[in-house]
């Protein structure tokens, strides 16, 4: 279950990619754009539909991939 109703899957968006409920904006881009260091103000000035509220889920989406992410060693 994703973390927030924000985040969407849909196969016919994207290719299936997560993006912002009611955009074609993937989570992927604002993650890039803020780890670019843009900062929140401009993001929202670029992209005027985004909400901040729209930035915190990609955010917790994030959070939430290295949470559930598990590597396991393999000994050599």
């Amino acid at each position: 279950m994703l973390p927030t109703e924000r985040i969407v899957l849909d196969p016919e968006v994207l290719a299936g990619k997560p993006v912002i409920r009611g955009t074609r904006l993937a989570v992927e881009l604002i993650l890039e754009l803020l780890a670019a260091g843009q900062s929140e103000s401009e993001i929202l000035a670029n992209y005027p539909g985004l909400t901040r509220e729209d930035i915190l889920a990609c955010l917790a989406y994030a959070s939430y991939l290295a949470h559930e992410y598990k590597a396991f060693p393999i000994p050599a």
